[in-house]
């Protein structure tokens, strides 16, 4: 059995996920905050049959909640976090590029401050296509040049994807240092 915490677990995606989770014996805690970007109620819907199982929990909260991601965090010390919650979509990002800016990027930084602190062993984060940008050629690879995204939207997760990379090179190399000066004494 394993500990896995789910972002936006109440999406299809999250949702789907937990099920196939709990189904093979995982304690599973989701992290949502029901907003109204897509229906409450479908995704109270999609919830509905791993709220009756004892190894789910359910945190009805924002990622932009620090308090909100520590509790989820205590609650399960999750072995694995897979981060899906995100402020969806390229055009209403043009309206209110804050918005994406303060969910996308703030909430990502709690997630990630999080991990920092409880060490899980692996961290899932889903990005978007819409990093690529105007690119048009097919299909993407990870060596194109993205570095020019054309929306709010797709800079909120490039920006994630580059301080994932950022997180898991200082951390990552800080616990092997240790690890390694513990070994030698």
């Amino acid at each position: 059995m394993k500990k896995i915490l789910i972002t936006g677990g109440a999406g299809f995606i999250g949702s789907s996920l937990a099920d196939r989770l709990l189904a093979r014996g995982d304690a599973v805690v989701s992290i949502d905050n029901f907003n109204s970007y897509y229906d409450p109620a479908v995704k109270r819907a999609n919830i509905a049959q791993a709220l009756n199982h004892s190894q789910y929990v359910l945190v009805e909260g924002d990622i932009c909640d620090e308090e909100t991601v520590q509790t989820a965090f205590r609650t399960v010390e999750p072995e694995v976090v897979v981060h899906l919650a995100a402020r969806a979509g390229v055009r209403p990002s043009l309206q209110d590029p804050n918005l994406y800016h303060r969910v996308n990027v703030i909430g990502s930084q709690h997630i990630l401050d999080a991990c920092r602190a409880y060490k899980p062993t692996h961290l899932v984060f889903a990005s978007s296509s819409s990093v690529y940008g105007g690119i048009t050629e097919t299909p993407f690879h990870e060596r194109m040049d993205i570095s020019r995204p054309i929306s709010p939207y797709a800079a909120t997760k490039r920006m994630n994807e580059l301080m994932g990379h950022v997180y898991s090179h200082i951390y990552r190399s800080e616990e092997r240092r240790v690890g390694k000066e513990c070994r030698s004494r």
